[in-house]
């Protein structure tokens, strides 16, 4: 226990004896009248109850409540999305990380309904093709939402000063070539995590364009599949977060 709730505990426990000491100096706990009496077993009982009551305040440690993470739905994505539409700087990439969005959801929509018209969703083989799906969404959710923490982080305000400030004459060429580097590091950040969402939607492409014939192929071509599957979720694990 550190210094300071030592001499808060000592004060407490003082306080109580001291106030306790005036009071029945003045008073008899079973006194001559029944007013006395009540007032002393009164008196006793609110000591007691702030000793007890004051020593666990004192002792206890506070308790430390997690941040409660809310899971995000596609949706709630879109609409995070959306709320960034006045950044201009941002403004076309944003509109095709929602495409993005769309598109992810529809391909992983066939690609599952191909797969139960071959598999029951209990068997093996199905659950694997759907827990590679499963993760190449985590993935590709978690770079939305590392581009929305970098759209909240960029002072679309700021930007927009230091360029008319920068066309008016106002700082030097030094001090601008440092302030844009800044910026184009949101700018190229932001770009590029697009792009990377893309190369997820082009191997979901290929994977469609393997599985579109799957009620054909015999079980050593869909051993194939399943590791040409598994690889590339390992290669999806490798894109930025």
């Amino acid at each position: 226990m550190n210094r300071k709730k030592l001499t808060q505990l000592l004060g407490l426990n003082l306080g109580i004896a001291a106030v306790d000491v005036i009071a029945f100096s003045h008073l008899e706990l079973f006194g001559p009248s029944a007013f006395e009496t009540a007032l002393g077993i009164t008196l006793i009982f609110l000591s007691g109850a702030g000793l007890t009551y004051g020593n666990y305040t004192l002792f206890s440690e506070p308790k430390i409540q997690a941040p409660v993470k809310k899971a995000m739905s596609a949706d709630d994505y879109i609409e995070a999305l959306n709320n960034h539409k006045d950044q201009k700087a941002f403004e076309k990439t944003i509109d095709l990380l929602i495409d993005q969005i769309g598109r992810l959801e529809k391909k992983n929509k066939i690609i599952r309904d191909i797969l139960l018209q071959r598999f029951n969703d209990a068997e093996i083989s199905y659950k694997k093709f759907d827990a590679v799906i499963a993760e190449v969404e985590k993935i590709f959710f978690m770079n939305i939402r590392n581009i929305l923490n970098k759209l909240n982080a960029f002072d679309d305000d700021d930007y927009n000063f230091i360029r008319k400030k920068y066309e008016d004459g106002a700082f030097s060429q030094k001090f601008m070539d440092e302030k844009f580097r800044v910026y184009d590091e949101y700018i190229s950040f932001i770009k590029s995590s697009a792009e990377d969402n893309e190369h997820i939607l082009l191997k979901l492409d290929k994977l469609l364009l393997e599985i579109s014939d799957l009620n054909c192929v015999d079980h050593n071509q869909l051993d194939m599949i399943i590791e040409e599957i598994d690889e590339f979720t390992k290669q999806v694990k490798y894109y930025k977060n």
